[in-house]
């Protein structure tokens, strides 16, 4: 009986000062990865930027291998079946790709077709400084 009346005394719960130290701690740690977390997620869009130009430029070289011209667009390349379909840009998060002609040679004739080159339509500013719509 002794040591049930002793248990009722003991004081329950937090105090608001171990409340207060509690969230600050949390707030600090939440400020320090919240950045990090956003920075990593931009490294993985652009990672896919990458990887989608990489595969559009290799159908491209090989639509030109193949048929001596630059495609029209990306439809051509898939409907010759170079790509399975039209990568989403990472950074609009829409299937638009800038067609970049094919410069004049030596002799000042352009390549046959209409894209030499795509790139990405966004504006935004790669963390190398670059925009994405020059890589």
């Amino acid at each position: 009986m002794r040591i049930i009346k002793c248990l009722r005394h003991l004081p329950r719960g937090f105090t608001l000062v171990e409340l207060l130290i509690v969230m600050t701690v949390i707030g600090i740690l939440a400020s320090i990865s919240v950045p990090s977390y956003k920075r990593s997620l931009i490294k993985a869009r652009e990672t896919v930027l990458m990887e989608d130009l990489y595969q559009i430029r290799r159908a491209t070289d090989a639509y030109y291998a193949d048929h001596a011209a630059y495609p029209e667009s990306l439809e051509d390349l898939i409907n010759k079946r170079y790509l399975r379909g039209v990568p989403r840009d990472p950074f609009t998060n829409e299937s638009e790709w800038e067609c970049i002609p094919p410069e004049a040679t030596d002799d000042g004739e352009l390549a046959p077709g209409g894209c030499y080159d795509f790139r990405s339509v966004s504006d935004l500013v790669g963390l190398n400084g670059i925009p994405y719509n020059e890589w």
